[in-house]
């Protein structure tokens, strides 16, 4: 089994655009769309659960970039050296 930073990241990536798309299919299916939020049908708890997933994406996103720096920089330190 290869294990690689780019591989890393792009498990980064594409499990921070499953919880993205989750957390849009969540909050578009909620009653605040159809009812607005002074409805009776809206309970704030159901919005919370996914807006923390929308914010661990953008996390997982950040360190999938920080993941493909750290190898860019750590590649570069190595052609230095070699010339």
């Amino acid at each position: 089994m290869n294990i690689s930073p780019d591989n890393s990241a792009i498990q980064l990536f594409n499990d921070a655009q499953q919880k993205s798309n989750n957390a849009a299919m969540q909050i578009a299916k909620s009653p605040i769309q159809n009812n607005e939020v002074g409805s009776s049908e809206f309970n704030p708890k159901d919005i919370i659960k996914p807006i923390l997933s929308l914010k661990e994406a953008e996390f997982e996103t950040s360190a999938g970039v920080k993941l493909l720096n750290a190898e860019k920089e750590m590649l570069g330190s190595l052609i230095d050296e070699k010339a």
